[in-house]
């Protein structure tokens, strides 16, 4: 699988067309104008295509900026609109080279803690974190200590305004993405698990595309077996530099 990691500024209209349409085949209720407002809010996509055909396989658009927290300067990514074809769900590139990118990335503010804040309307996504991350919030085992519920707050109504609902961690969109069918059906064998129990729990309009807030903090420790590998490999990752820091 070919990877890039692109500033939004130098994408193609060619680039940003197959994007919309690999988006499309997977969400309903996509539209040119909400993907295009919702681009235009993030400063780097990470591509990834088929290494014979160029064909995309994948993507996901992120937000790296730096906000004041408790009276300390720390780093933050978003995560706006990622997408694998299930051709490659078998392949764990996504996971890998979205951590390989964001090592790049975090080179531009060394020395900040860095904090991930994803928003999930489906399992696969919320499934990420207890896969690679060993402390993330909300989770089913632990209660999210005050100050990251503050974070998360924080982050939260500054990006998402009044969609972002305090009181139950859920961002609701007046024109939410909504999984097609089967995509959005948990299989059975993973209902059991504790985990996508909680997702549910906490996040029961996600048929509807409500989105859970998440959030946890990008270090190595932090990081569970499956992720320290990935974090090691050396990854091929063709970076496109932004001219100025983001």
């Amino acid at each position: 699988m070919r990877s890039q990691l692109i500033p939004v500024a130098a994408l193609s209209l060619s680039d940003r067309e197959v994007m919309y349409q690999l988006l499309s085949q997977h969400f309903e209720q996509i539209t040119w104008q909400g993907f295009q407002t919702d681009l235009a809010r993030k400063n780097w996509v990470l591509l990834l295509k088929d290494e014979s055909t160029q064909t995309l396989k994948g993507f996901s658009t992120l937000w790296l900026h730096q906000t004041t927290w408790a009276g300390e300067l720390v780093s933050v990514v978003y995560s706006g609109d990622t997408i694998i074809d299930p051709s490659a769900w078998s392949s764990a590139v996504l996971p890998r080279v979205w951590i390989r990118a964001i090592n790049i990335l975090r080179q531009q503010y060394p020395h900040q803690r860095l904090f991930w804040l994803l928003i999930c309307s489906g399992f696969r996504t919320y499934r990420f974190l207890p896969l690679f991350w060993q402390t993330f919030y909300p989770r089913y085992d632990r209660v999210t200590p005050p100050d990251m519920a503050a974070l998360m707050t924080q982050l939260a109504q500054a990006y998402y305004g009044d969609r972002y609902q305090a009181a139950t961690g859920i961002v609701r969109f007046d024109q939410p993405q909504v999984l097609r069918p089967g995509l959005i059906e948990i299989p059975v064998g993973r209902q059991t698990n504790p985990h996508v129990q909680f997702f549910q729990a906490q996040n029961p309009g996600y048929r509807q595309g409500d989105e859970l807030v998440c959030l946890t903090e990008i270090y190595y420790d932090n990081l569970t077996r499956a992720g320290q590998r990935m974090w090691q490999a050396e990854l091929p990752l063709e970076w496109v530099q932004a001219s100025v820091l983001v």
